[in-house]
């Protein structure tokens, strides 16, 4: 149903809220918890490290019991990042997609924009190059999952563009 993605966001869509949620539960946490474990308790780095991050995301993406054909990644990337720095990394990817996805269309643009702010958080406070292979592994994941939308170009949605024009109309007004 909806966008034929068996991700969470179709699932709020062409279901219920509740089992809308239960799906983003399970597609985070499909990632985040074999990654911490692997990442914290385990202490997995270099190659395997990154293998095993990219490996939740690849799976939902190219779903074997799919025909490899999934969803876009978007919970399980976070996921990874929960996995791998807990909240240092997945917070400012979270409020940035929140945020650009509220005032952003197409929604593959709000993606891209919270890989950036996860760039600069690891940029600025985490810069271990196996977490920037990660990050840089995700985002050719992603833009391939969303290529569609990165095709179009970025705009404001409809909601604040009229309330931005109404503005400035009352401005010139005045």
């Amino acid at each position: 149903m909806g966008d034929g993605n068996p991700g969470a966001t179709n699932v709020f869509r062409a279901g219920s809220k509740l089992v809308g949620l239960l799906v983003l539960i399970l597609d985070i946490s499909k990632a985040a918890f074999p990654v911490g474990m692997a990442y914290h308790v385990l202490d997995f780095r270099g190659l395997a490290m990154l293998l095993i991050a990219i490996a939740p995301l690849l799976g939902h993406v190219f779903s074997p019991f799919l025909g490899f054909r999934g969803g876009k990644g978007i919970a399980v990337s976070f996921g990874v990042w929960i996995g791998l720095t807990i909240w240092k990394a997945s917070l400012p990817g979270l409020i940035i997609v929140v945020i650009s996805n509220a005032l952003l269309t197409p929604p593959g643009w709000a993606v891209m924009l919270a890989l950036g702010g996860i760039l600069a958080t690891l940029l600025i406070w985490l810069p271990d190059p196996l977490l920037l292979g990660v990050w840089a592994a995700q985002t050719l994941i992603l833009a391939w999952t969303h290529r569609l939308d990165l095709r179009e170009r970025i705009r404001l949605r409809p909601w604040l563009s009229q309330r931005l024009s109404r503005s400035e109309r009352k401005d010139t007004h005045d």
